[in-house]
């Protein structure tokens, strides 16, 4: 998955179906996978549903592209973003795309882009249909990206809520059964894991996956208050970045000695 900055990314967003007040979270976590090089946003500009955006346009460099509604009950804006998408992919300029929309529409297109190699970034609310979640290398809820809102946290689903207690998590048998998978999957005879490591192997089993979901802003933050998981800090030196190791308390490992 190209998720550094070097990584070339098209940002396309469905104005019509993903609201303004996101667009702030949205490019900043655009900008944690890759520089957004191309910036567009479709929608019918004429009318006055798209106000909101219209003030994010100029202020944050995304260009408006026109499309009418020709039909009551009809969305163009899906079709003209489709054949955008595949021009730029095309193209050859890209390593990504970032596909702004809660509609299942878009799901055979993000399926397309990764068969071509490239890697897809999906970003809607929690309403959007698993089948595109699915589709894309990573999926952001946009519920994560701005601030979190007074709601009754629901376990297992994601929601931007206050974060769940110890015994809320590890009720949780979805998230701790990916949690436990992906560190013995990451991890070596010793039994311990790179934290990079087990996020990654969560990411790919579950492109939704995000510990802000859960009311942490980081993994190693969520697998910590699960309380089952030893977790340690190793600083290298030589101005290296100290890397943060897991390891599940409930299995049993052969010492060197042994």
């Amino acid at each position: 998955m190209a998720n550094d900055n070097s990584a070339k990314l098209a940002v396309l967003i469905d104005a019509d179906n993903a609201q303004a007040a996101i667009v702030d979270g949205l490019l900043a976590e655009v900008a944690k996978y890759g520089t957004a090089h191309v910036k567009r946003a479709f929608g019918d500009w004429t009318g006055t549903s798209l106000r909101s955006w219209k003030e994010q346009l100029l202020a944050q460099s995304i260009q408006p592209i026109q499309q009418f509604s020709y039909t009551v009950g009809k969305n163009a804006t899906d079709s003209a973003m489709i054949i955008d998408a595949m021009d730029l992919l095309y193209s050859g300029r890209f390593d990504g795309f970032c596909i702004v929309s809660s509609d299942s529409d878009f799901t055979r297109l993000a399926s397309r882009i990764r068969e071509s190699g490239l890697t897809v970034y999906g970003f809607g609310e929690r309403k959007t249909p698993k089948p595109f979640v699915a589709a894309c290398d990573k999926f952001i809820y946009t519920e994560n990206l701005v601030e979190p809102a007074e709601v009754t946290p629901v376990i297992g689903e994601p929601a931007a809520a206050p974060a769940p207690s110890t015994a809320q998590l590890r009720g949780d048998t979805s998230l701790m059964n990916l949690i436990r998978a992906a560190v013995e999957a990451a991890s070596g005879d010793d039994g311990w894991a790179p934290l990079a490591a087990v996020g990654q192997i969560v990411t790919k089993q579950r492109s939704d996956f995000d510990p802000r979901s859960y009311g942490y802003a980081k993994l190693g933050g969520l697998i910590g208050a699960i309380g089952l998981f030893e977790v340690e800090r190793r600083e290298h030196g030589d101005g290296k970045a100290a890397v943060i190791w897991v390891k599940d308390r409930r299995r049993r490992y052969k010492t060197p000695a042994e």
